[in-house]
């Protein structure tokens, strides 16, 4: 069920499995002979539980969301030792979860109590520096943010070990670099964000959520006042944003257009080309996706 789920969500992203990952997680808990969390199926359970919540996450369902990730922790905590690295996956989704919903103070405890174990593989450790930096960043931290960029750079230098955890295939170059655009417009960094971000887009194929970078390079462009540039990308994504899978990117392509629609002197071709997206959109797309 958790390989099924992990390549609809791989391919079509949150608006296709976030039903079917509700469906998964009830028939698990009304099956007359459930797996026991105590027993040799907790590693599965979790398993499927941190799935489903990232699913639900990136599906804007934060409320079960996060009960299905506090469920994925527990059983994660009552695995043997060699068997607990989940745990850190289920962490790295609850501390971004709370910088999504606007509390960083929240996002950056979990971040630095996992950082302060001081025995993490390094692209693991890359991966908690940027959740660390988006925390700080939105605190207003800019420092703080640079510099745990800057240990997240130096950890991914060398590229994947063998000692990373299998789940860390998706920590990559391109992750990287848009998380990095993320902090950097936080930062009020706008040229700054929107170069990463770039390249995070142009990178090459990757899992559906990562359509998240190209909504948000529109974001960063509009609010920049990058008229001309938002409206290039604006029209790009007129092919695109129609199958983007993440909702969050939908919600945050929608935040975009519509600081263009309700904007002042904004050029009339950037509103016109606005408007025909959020009328594609709104064509395309059922509100429950949305």
């Amino acid at each position: 069920m958790t390989a099924e789920l992990l390549a609809l969500d791989r391919t079509h992203g949150a608006r296709r499995a976030a039903p079917e990952a509700v469906r998964a997680v009830e028939a698990v808990a009304g099956h007359p002979c459930p797996p026991s969390a105590s027993g040799p199926d907790g590693a599965a359970l979790a398993e499927l539980f941190q799935v489903a919540a990232w699913i639900l996450f990136d599906a804007e369902r934060h409320g079960l969301s996060q009960r299905l990730g506090r469920r994925a922790l527990a059983l994660c905590r009552d695995l043997p030792e060699e068997e607990r690295s989940l745990e850190l996956l289920v962490l790295s989704v609850l501390s971004m979860q709370q910088a999504h919903l606007g509390r960083p103070d929240e996002s950056l405890r979990i971040s630095s109590s996992v950082l302060a174990r001081g025995d993490l593989p390094a692209r693991v450790a890359a991966l908690f520096h940027v959740r660390e930096a988006r925390a700080h960043a939105q605190l207003g931290r800019r420092r703080d943010a640079l510099r745990s960029l800057g240990a997240a750079r130096e950890l991914c230098a060398d590229g994947p070990s063998a000692q990373d955890p299998p789940w860390a295939w998706w920590f990559d170059r391109a992750e990287l670099d848009g998380h990095h655009g993320l902090v950097l417009a936080d930062l009020g960094d706008a040229d700054g964000a929107a170069s990463l971000l770039h390249a995070a887009v142009e990178s090459g194929d990757g899992p559906a959520y990562r359509s998240l970078f190209a909504a948000d390079l529109a974001r960063v462009l509009v609010r920049a006042g990058a008229w001309r540039d938002a409206d290039t990308w604006l029209s790009a994504l007129a092919e695109t944003a129609p199958r983007m899978g993440s909702v969050r990117a939908l919600n945050s392509l929608g935040r975009a257009l519509g600081t263009v629609e309700r904007g002042r002197r904004v050029p009339r071709g950037l509103r016109d080309t606005a408007r025909d997206l959020t009328g594609l959109l709104g064509r395309e797309i059922p509100p429950r996706d949305r």
